[in-house]
């Protein structure tokens, strides 16, 4: 019991700094380019959790092995994501690209039919459905009979991400590094590659104190406190689905965060998109959560 509250507190911190997410980007974004915003959150995540690797005296191993599984890792995550992610972010109302980017784990489900072998339950095929239906009210903004969408470019960018980011998982489900290893080599991967992107493109521009404190923000505790406090969570929980519920609590207050911090207002049709997604990830979720909690009951 005291193991699962420290677990819930570890989420809940988690969650509530993803909550920031969606704002932060926007923010950050406002000052510098998604290059540029990649760069520097990626350095900062990149030195924090090298320091936690050498805290937990992790460094021999993470310097030994593990480089070749990080070199096709690192760039999926987090140069390809990311990328794909800020540049949604930068073309997309932040509400609208918060939403979208929790299709992940519907995607996850379709790819691990051709890569895993799996089969989609009735039930996953629904959770699609409702999801997928409310990144169509989101992708047209309520026009759901119109198939021009508002920015066909932003959408595609988002949900780019979210394959990538479900394409990442599964290929990783044998990798069996330590999870702050794996992070530290990804990122020790990932910046070399977007130092040259950068200094081939735009470079790096002066954008002030407040965009400099944006871009650490971003990779201080997007990409690096709150990965370790959902590991620390996924780690001492006594069932995944406690924590993994909680992630639902993320996106209202995501969008009110972006409603009263960037001025975004909140677009019907986001809400109705969000409830769908939420609904099909909802569904999702009960189907994972039902099998162990009968078995707990019998």
């Amino acid at each position: 019991m005291k193991q699962d509250r420290q677990a819930m507190l570890f989420g809940l911190g988690a969650v509530a700094l993803w909550s920031t997410v969606a704002t932060a980007f926007k923010v950050a974004l406002g000052y510098m380019s998604p290059l540029e915003l990649m760069w520097l959150a990626s350095l900062v995540s990149w030195a924090l959790i090298g320091v936690l690797v050498a805290r937990q005296g992790l460094a021999g191993q993470a310097l030994r092995h593990g480089w070749r599984t990080a070199a096709w890792a690192g760039l999926m995550n987090p140069v390809a994501y990311y990328l794909l992610l800020f540049g949604a972010y930068d073309r997309l109302p932040g509400q609208e690209a918060m939403a979208l980017n929790y299709t992940w784990a519907l995607a996850m489900a379709l790819l691990a039919v051709p890569i895993l072998g799996q089969r989609l339950t009735r039930i996953d095929v629904l959770a699609g459905l409702i999801a997928y239906s409310g990144v169509w009210v989101i992708a047209t903004r309520g026009a759901i009979f119109d198939v021009a969408f508002a920015d066909p470019l932003g959408v595609g960018l988002a949900l780019a991400s979210t394959l990538i980011w479900a394409l990442y998982w599964l290929l990783n489900a044998r990798d069996h590094r330590p999870p702050l290893v794996a992070q530290w080599q990804n990122f020790s991967v990932g910046v070399p590659v977007l130092t040259l992107l950068l200094l081939a493109g735009p470079g790096f521009q002066w954008h002030g104190w407040a965009g400099l404190s944006a871009g650490i923000y971003v990779g201080l505790f997007e990409m690096g406190i709150a990965f370790v406090l959902w590991q620390l969570a996924v780690h001492r929980v006594s069932r995944t689905a406690k924590v993994s519920n909680l992630i639902f609590l993320s996106p209202p207050v995501s969008l009110l965060l972006l409603f009263f911090i960037v001025g975004e207002p909140i677009l019907p049709s986001t809400l109705v998109g969000l409830v769908l997604i939420l609904g099909g990830l909802g569904l999702q979720q009960w189907q994972k959560s039902s099998v162990p909690a009968a078995q707990e009951s019998s």
